[in-house]
């Protein structure tokens, strides 16, 4: 596997990122390069970051936004998106070792952190769904090569799906490669939104993104309030 950077979008993270970032330090190999790109954090996350990243940028909120402005300074060969809440360490990093070089892209299984039977069901369909459709989720770990990665475009600059409309242009290239070795996310939505009515707005959210709704009020349902 050749040189790989991570590229991880922060926003207001300082709970855990100090946990995130040293596990994924820990997990890459030489010559591998961290990219933070914080989103303008109200906390410490920043200051986390500069003690265990290589690099860590400032820019307009937006995860979209924030994993492109990381992929323009990247050196790696491929590009290596990670959500400041997953859990990986360097297991994933052999997997990823073992990826064909003639793979265009892919993106690993998961699991919930809360060890709950339901959570293992959802999981479990969540990475059944995505070998079926050939759609990954930011939750997933999407890897990409840095050359495809800026013919497609980047992300869209949109507030939500942007992972799945770039999984479908990447797909339009090729099938992704789904590592099974599985990286742990949080489970803090599920447990806050209750299970039931988090799978509910998931499902809904994507069928009306799929009969054409606009990002922008898939969003406004989805976080609410929150500016995230």
């Amino acid at each position: 596997m050749s040189r790989i950077s991570v590229i991880v979008p922060v926003l207001n993270e300082e709970d855990t990122l100090a946990g995130s970032l040293a596990r994924l330090r820990a997990a890459l190999r030489d010559g591998d390069e961290l990219i933070v790109v914080d989103g303008g954090s109200s906390d410490s996350s920043m200051d986390i970051a500069r003690q265990l990243a290589d690099t860590v940028l400032a820019s307009e909120q937006g995860r979209s936004i924030q994993m492109n402005t990381g992929a323009v300074c990247a050196s790696g060969v491929w590009l290596w998106f990670v959500h400041a809440d997953t859990v990986l360490d360097s297991r994933h990093r052999d997997a990823l070792n073992g990826v064909a070089s003639t793979a265009v892209w892919g993106r690993f299984d998961v699991r919930l952190s809360r060890p709950r039977p339901l959570f293992r069901v959802i999981a479990l369909m969540m990475n059944w769904r995505s070998r079926v459709t050939g759609i990954a989720t930011g939750d997933q770990a999407l890897f990409v090569r840095r050359d495809v990665f800026r013919e497609q475009g980047g992300f869209p600059e949109q507030p939500l799906m942007e992972d799945i409309a770039l999984s479908r242009r990447l797909r339009a290239l090729a099938r992704p490669v789904c590592l099974r070795t599985p990286l742990t996310t949080s489970s803090r939505r599920w447990e806050a939104n209750g299970p039931w009515r988090t799978i509910w707005l998931m499902w809904s959210l994507r069928f009306r993104y799929w009969r054409g709704a606009s990002p922008e009020s898939l969003h406004r349902d989805y976080y609410g309030g929150d500016a995230r």
